[in-house]
């Protein structure tokens, strides 16, 4: 069982997640994981079956720093927004160290000058670590419901 604090920390973890991300503060992403961390962005029927094959797939935090610094310095593409509607968070499992959770997700590209559509829709399973810090994803799997993801991925779900 988790108690109210904690699953307030849960709720901000979650929120603070989708809102750096919204607001294109990508250097902060990889702070909201541990240091040996897992983050894969994988096909449902992939997910489900068990297969490891990943569209996005990082081990640790400095792979998530070299993504950001990627993303920022080196990829061009067609700027456009992000905006992560999150549902509230379920718990999965509890205990001293880790929280197993699970949480919907929908993210909505907007391009400049064009109209909002539905880019990535999902679910996120993740095993969330208590460090001295507050809580931080030990693993992060983005579990979308599509097989295709359009065009290319390049911000983080």
């Amino acid at each position: 069982m988790l108690d109210f604090e904690t699953y307030q920390q849960l709720l901000a973890l979650y929120a603070d997640y989708a809102a750096a991300l919204d607001e294109n503060q990508l250097d902060k992403w990889p702070e909201f994981f541990t240091e040996e961390c897992i983050y894969k962005v994988q096909p449902r029927e992939n997910f489900e079956r068990g297969y490891p094959l990943a569209t996005l797939a990082f081990e640790s935090r400095g792979m998530l720093q070299d993504r950001v610094y990627g993303t920022t310095e080196t990829i061009f593409h067609d700027p456009y927004y992000q905006r992560h509607v999150v549902g509230a968070p379920r718990i999965l499992g509890v205990d001293t160290e880790r929280i197993r959770a699970e949480a919907n997700y929908a993210v909505f590209r907007t391009k400049p000058d064009e109209i909002s559509t539905v880019f990535n829709v999902g679910r996120y399973v993740d095993t969330i670590r208590r460090t001295d810090a507050g809580l931080k994803f030990e693993s992060r799997v983005c579990v979308f419901d599509s097989e295709m993801i359009p065009n290319s991925l390049i911000y983080p779900i």
